[in-house]
């Protein structure tokens, strides 16, 4: 468990991390460099789930060496979908990161949202469903390895 406390706002418990995976953890279906050790670190303390379309059809051996749970979404109503996996986890011990907009009720409705901006870009609709926004996704890792990040940018 990752426990954040947030001056004006209160206590984040977070139990799990979910990410979007193309564009988010990856560009062009290939996992970007960094990621896999970040993300080995944060599963200490996380557990860890991938939601992605996968429309390079690559998530599966691109996160084989890993611990996370991964889930492939059929094309329709990705957005609905990954806020149902989401509430399956519990939505107040869960941070979400994600680029699209098919991202934007998993960032609206978890715990921690956390948009990437990335080589991909990100959609205005994802960054104004998160309560925070990283210039890239080795960024927004950091922040949870070193959560004074967040504190610092979401005390009152």
């Amino acid at each position: 468990m990752l426990q954040i406390d947030i001056p004006g706002l209160g206590s984040l418990q977070l139990k799990h991390m979910i990410c979007d995976y193309n564009g988010t953890l990856a560009v062009d279906g290939q996992l970007i460099d960094g990621v896999a050790e970040r993300l080995q670190a944060l599963g200490r303390k996380l557990a860890l789930h991938v939601v992605t379309g996968d429309a390079f059809d690559s998530a599966e051996a691109e996160l084989a060496a890993l611990d996370v749970n991964l889930l492939v979404l059929s094309e329709k109503d990705q957005a609905i979908s990954k806020e149902d996996y989401l509430r399956t986890l519990g939505l107040h011990g869960v941070v979400a990161i994600g680029n699209g907009s098919n991202d934007r009720y998993m960032l609206q409705q978890s715990a921690l949202g956390i948009a990437v901006i990335g080589p991909e870009g990100a959609s205005s609709v994802a960054i104004g469903s998160a309560d925070l926004v990283a210039l890239d996704i080795l960024s927004a890792l950091d922040m949870l390895s070193h959560p004074q990040r967040i504190i610092a940018s979401l005390r009152c």
